[in-house]
């Protein structure tokens, strides 16, 4: 049984070992970009499906909450989890359209939606983009695989480049916490 734990641990440090090749500079720019927006009053807006929906919710909990230091909450909503907002939405709209008509709703220019995707090729999430891109939002991807189709629509990209998943999903929550962090640091 340690057998398959010592590969799935050696193949977390080789996915490590290549974003050492300009991810983090990405983080570092989305992040600053997430600063910007935040200290000129704006909010940040997140989303994604599934396990990379509640990527995105912990990245808002822990911003409107906080991380690891006390301070005032910051401005972070995500889209897509109130239920009957959503099931209204896919009933009448489309499944495509229900972050898109929540970004039209709630998005105002200057905010920033940072979507979450471990294909990068979600159709409501890039449905989203273009909506935020019609109302001034900046949009970051933070993506796994080759980034999909979201890699060339996204102002900002952060692309874990791995087919697995769990590790995608892994180094996901692992740079939410780098922002979490990074947010909480410059901003406080």
């Amino acid at each position: 049984m340690t057998t398959w734990i010592e590969e799935i641990v050696n193949e977390k440090k080789e996915l490590l070992a290549k974003m050492e090749d300009g991810y983090f500079d990405c983080v570092t720019a989305a992040g600053e970009v997430m600063i910007k927006s935040l200290a000129e009053g704006h909010k940040i807006m997140t989303a994604g499906n599934g396990g990379s929906c509640a990527d995105a919710q912990h990245f808002t909990g822990e911003i409107v909450g906080r991380f690891l230091m006390e301070r005032e909450a910051m401005a972070a909503v995500t889209l897509g989890v109130d239920p009957s907002v959503t099931t209204s939405l896919g009933n009448d709209f489309g499944y495509d359209q229900v972050i898109a008509r929540q970004v039209v709703g709630v998005g105002q220019k200057g905010d920033v939606l940072l979507l979450i995707s471990t294909s990068g090729n979600s159709s409501n999430l890039i449905e989203a983009i273009k909506s935020a891109k019609a109302k001034g939002i900046t949009t970051i991807g933070l993506l796994g695989k080759n980034g999909g189709a979201m890699k060339d629509l996204c102002d900002h990209v952060m692309i874990v480049p791995s087919n697995s998943t769990p590790r995608i999903q892994e180094m996901h929550t692992f740079t939410v916490h780098l922002l979490c962090q990074m947010l909480e640091r410059e901003l406080n």
